[in-house]
This record gives structure tokens, sequence and C-alpha cells, in this order.
């Protein structure tokens, strides 16, 4: 994102840069860089007086986040039924082929069979 924040040399106060394309015919030619208070226009980009970026101040620093919190231990999060063999989707609900119902993809039952070859592309 281009600075747009200046302190115009003619008018003197903190105002905007504006931008307008410049055009011959319907190909673009360049740009006319002005002050949006006084309308100065200036005469490259090199001769205009950006304001100065302020870094806005850190309240929080690493040490105050808080640990990472892991929800599953190792592998155990592989057991669901998202993962398993029998898991069908299609666009009106989740389902199970071996128990014959609907499920959620985080779901997850003792008769678990993992996915041997998993397409890596939809069939469709």
């Amino acid at each position: 994102m281009k600075a747009v924040e200046i302190v115009c040399t003619c008018c003197g106060a903190e105002s905007f840069l504006h931008r307008e394309p410049v055009y011959e015919g319907l190909k673009k030619t360049g740009e006319e860089l002005s002050c949006s208070a006084c309308g100065f226009v200036f005469k490259s980009e090199a001769a205009i007086p950006f304001k100065e970026q302020t870094s806005a101040p850190e309240f929080f620093t690493d040490a105050d986040r808080s640990k990472k919190v892991e929800v599953f231990t190792e592998g155990e999060n592989k057991r669901i039924c998202r993962y398993c063999a029998d898991y069908v989707v299609n666009p009106f609900m989740q389902f199970c082929s071996r128990h014959k119902k609907e499920v959620q993809s985080t779901d997850s039952c003792p008769q678990f069979s993992p996915v041997s070859d998993k397409p890596a592309k939809p069939l469709i």
C-alpha cells in the first residue's frame, strides 16, 4: 500500500495525496499527483513530502501470549469420522455408510476404519 498522507509544500496543510490517472485516448500514460487540500500538482513522486509514519505502540509482547493449546493427543484426531473409509459426503448431508445414519465430520465411533487410498481429486 502506497503512503497517502502528505505535508503539502504549497499550503502547508497535512492532507492526502490525490492520484489521478492521465490517459491518451484509451491508454493510461501516467498519474497526476496532487494535494487534496489545495490542488497543487507535484512534478514527480520524488518531490512529494510524505508524512513520517509513526509505528503504533505495542501493548502486548510474546510473553503475554498464552501457551499453544493442544486439543488432541498424538494421533487422536485421526480417528474421527472425517478420516474413516465409511464416511460419505454429499451436498445435502454427511453420512456413515456402515451405520446408515447422518454424522458430523468430528464424530467418532469404535468401528473406525482408516481410509487406505483416498483420491487426491474429486471424481466429478
